[in-house]
This record gives structure tokens, C-alpha cells and sequence, in this order.
């Protein structure tokens, strides 16, 4: 998407994004982006045509939809850290449990979590008293400092890129069903982990400022 021109409300968002991405590791404040996408599921109507020497294993290009998996990707890119979850939906709750788990089991000892995230409709605290009994909602979100990317400006989101390394590496092929698909992404998290692949992000709070002036007020 196309940010406009001149859109205070987007800068304001894309240097808060930026400003946070600048400060330096903290254990007590881990900084996790959060972002989501979704994989089509098809089942193979032929049997495919085994490998042989210098010729690949073949595919009909026939194939039969068997429903949509919903993919949270939560990403610590400075704990060099991820992790994949695939769910049914992408409904307020579903992103409840993500913010959860988040918070109770991948970071349980931290002080507060610092969450970048895209700005849709169900990324907000009031999904958490959608999902769970109003005590626990807030405590839940009590733990979150939020940070949201500018509409029309999800690619200030670190997960957003993490997600196309996943679908570069993992996804990009048929996969029948969600428990193969859990199988893959699981595989596909392990290795990154395993070797701490992180982010280097390079892009400061200085740099739009002189190379998308345009998207400034002018005065």
C-alpha cells in the first residue's frame, strides 16, 4: 500500500515504531512484533510423479481446497527468537491466546513486553475482555506496552518480514492439512531459533526524515 502524502497521523506512528526499534536490549522489557497471515490448504487430486535423476518429483496442477489456516508469527528480533502458531481463525480471541501465551509462557519473568504490531480491528486490549473474564484481561494487558505501524505502513513491522522469510522457506509449496502445516512451520522455527537468526534493521528515526520527506506536513 501507497502511504499518502503529507500525513501527520502517519509519521507520528512510523517514528514511534522507529523510536522503539532504537532503544537497546532490555531482558526485563522484551521488545516482540506480532504479525499474521493465512495458508490455503490443498489436497492432491493425483498421485504425484516420483523424482529420478535430474528430474524433480511433479505435481498436477489440479488440486482440491481443504480450508484456511490462520499463522501468528511472534518474533523477538533481538533475542534472535520466534515462534509460529497456527490457529484456526483470526478472531479477537484467537489473538487473546496469542497475547497470552506470550505473556505467560514465552516471556512469564518479564516486567512488561513491548508488542509491535500492524493496527487491525482485533489488535487491541478489548480482545483480551472478549476472551477472558475482565480480571484476567487486564491483567493481561497490563503487561503490554503497545506500539502499532501507520496504516498503509505494515512494513515498519519486523514479524512482516519474518513471516516472508517463513513463507519463502516453508510455505511456498501445497500443504494437505494443519497438522502437516504445524509440522512444517514447527521444523522451519526450531532452525531459525537454533541458529539465533535475528533482525538487522537498519532503518532510524533520522532516515525518513530525508528520504520520505514526502510523507511529511509541510510548512
Amino acid at each position: 500500500m501507497i502511504p499518502p502524502d503529507g500525513n501527520a497521523a502517519f509519521v507520528a506512528a512510523m517514528e514511534d515504531v522507529l523510536e522503539t526499534y532504537q532503544k537497546p536490549r532490555d531482558l526485563d522489557r522484551p521488545l516482540v512484533c506480532l504479525d499474521e497471515t493465512s495458508k490455503q490448504l490443498v489436497v492432491e487430486t493425483r498421485k504425484p510423479i516420483r523424482a529420478k535423476p535430474r528430474q524433480p518429483v511433479r505435481y498436477d496442477y489440479e488440486y482440491k481446497r481443504n480450508g484456511v489456516a490462520n499463522i501468528f508469527m511472534m518474533f523477538a528480533p533481538l533475542e534472535g527468537w520466534r515462534r509460529v502458531k497456527v490457529t484456526d481463525h483470526h478472531a479477537a480471541v484467537d489473538y487473546a491466546q496469542v497475547l497470552k501465551e506470550l505473556s505467560d509462557v514465552h516471556f512469564p519473568d518479564a516486567k512488561q513486553i513491548v508488542l509491535v504490531q500492524d493496527n487491525l480491528s482485533t489488535h487491541t486490549p478489548a480482545s483480551l475482555y472478549a476472551a477472558f473474564p475482565a480480571e484476567e484481561a487486564r491483567r493481561l494487558a497490563k503487561r503490554f506496552e503497545l506500539h502499532y505501524t501507520p496504516k498503509h505502513g505494515s512494513w515498519l513491522d519486523m514479524a512482516e518480514s519474518e513471516l516472508a522469510v517463513l513463507s519463502n522457506q516453508c510455505l511456498d509449496r501445497r500443504i494437505s492439512d494443519k497438522p502437516t502445516l504445524e509440522a512444517q512451520v514447527t521444523a522451519w522455527q526450531a532452525h531459525r531459533n537454533q541458529h539465533c537468526a535475528n533482525a538487522d534493521w537498519q532503518f532510524t528515526t533520522a532516515d525518513p526524515r530525508v528520504k520520505l520527506k514526502r510523507l511529511y506536513p509541510q510548512f
